[in-house]
């Protein structure tokens, strides 16, 4: 058993690198973990790291200016990187090097090579390393698990699900009139910081998929491929996507990511006796699964802790337990794996 400062109590010590939107939501989630606690912060935008400093109660000696001093602070048990998908692979294999547990924002990598030279680490076996699919932890999740597992709608046959978000267009003039939102200095706009919505969009609908493709016994998740591969493309950058995912020849997943419309952010679990569908699959305030069979039942499920909280007390909790990979549902390492490689070819078929 390693022997660092979480082993030695019962609280896990967090560091942020990146201080965008994201980490703040993150950040913001810390105030009722219990097994957790955000202790330093790194960015190089002085203005960002003042304003964490002040909303979190952060130290001035753990506010860090460079990334790595951060990576150096032996105070910090594990370190959520929220840096623009270019930089994930770079500093979570930094992290390694320092010896840090991991939580690296979704998608862990921009391409397959990256996910295997990080699978090769040294390190990798040693430390906990995480993807940041949050909605995992959503009580909606565990409950259309437990319901698949009591076999409420039988043996399960396909899904559908989607991820669609309008960034593309904004409405001016009392909705009258569109207007283009495309700008190639946004990372989700930017092919070179690894945007598009199959990264950012696909990389959830592909994580779902594989989630509920884990709960089918017998079932290789490694043995996949990919059919009707539909593309919307401005500028190089894939901003509409729809594909097919086959797995092991028994379960297909008809997968959707979208920056162009507002269509639906729903699930659709088919099994041989009914199906479920959960209408807001990736962060509702409170979730609603339908479940369609002989019985027909609707359960509401209110998320009482947030999201991240819940995500930030499972994750911490694992490592507390000395686990080097997320216990279910949580993503594991595997999941990394093949998300990575359905991605890659996702983007280049």
């Amino acid at each position: 058993m390693i022997k660092n400062n979480y082993i030695m109590g019962d609280v896990v010590k967090w560091g942020i690198i990146g201080l965008g939107n994201v980490a703040h939501e993150f950040a913001n989630s810390f105030y009722n973990t219990k097994k957790a606690k955000l202790i330093a912060i790194a960015s190089k935008s002085q203005s960002k790291l003042s304003k964490f400093k002040a909303n979190f109660n952060i130290e001035n000696i753990n506010c860090h200016n460079d990334y790595e001093k951060l990576l150096n602070n032996n105070k910090v048990d594990i370190v959520y990187i929220a840096l623009p998908n270019s930089l994930h692979y770079e500093w979570t294999h930094k992290s390694l090097n320092f010896k840090k547990h991991i939580l690296v924002e979704k998608p862990a990598f921009l391409n397959f090579q990256e996910t295997k030279n990080i699978f090769n680490h040294k390190g990798f076996d040693k430390f906990f390393i995480g993807e940041g699919f949050m909605f995992r932890y959503h009580p909606q999740i565990m409950k259309t698990i437990e319901l698949i597992k009591n076999k409420e709608i039988g043996r399960i046959i396909s899904m559908e699900t989607s991820f669609e978000k309008n960034l593309l267009t904004k409405k001016r003039f009392f909705g009258l009139f569109n207007s283009s939102k495309f700008n190639k200095k946004k990372r989700i706009f930017s092919e070179s910081l690894g945007g598009g919505a199959i990264l950012d969009h696909g990389s959830y609908t592909v994580s779902m998929s594989l989630l509920i493709a884990s709960l089918i016994d017998g079932l290789n998740i490694e043995n996949f491929e990919l059919l009707e591969n539909k593309k919307k493309k401005i500028k190089n950058i894939d901003v509409e996507s729809s594909v097919k995912l086959i797995i092991d020849n028994k379960f297909q997943a008809k997968i959707t990511a979208s920056f162009s419309r507002d269509i639906g952010n729903s699930t659709t679990i088919n099994g041989k006796n009914g199906k479920i569908i959960i209408t807001n699959t990736w962060n509702p305030d409170e979730g609603e699964i339908i479940l369609d069979n002989d019985k027909k039942k609707i359960f509401k499920l209110k998320n009482e802790k947030n999201i991240y909280s819940r995500e930030i007390d499972e994750i911490s909790n694992d490592i507390l337990n000395n686990k080097k990979e997320a216990s279910f549902p949580g993503t594991k390492k595997k999941d990394i794996y093949i998300c990575s490689k359905i991605l890659e070819k996702w983007i280049n078929d």
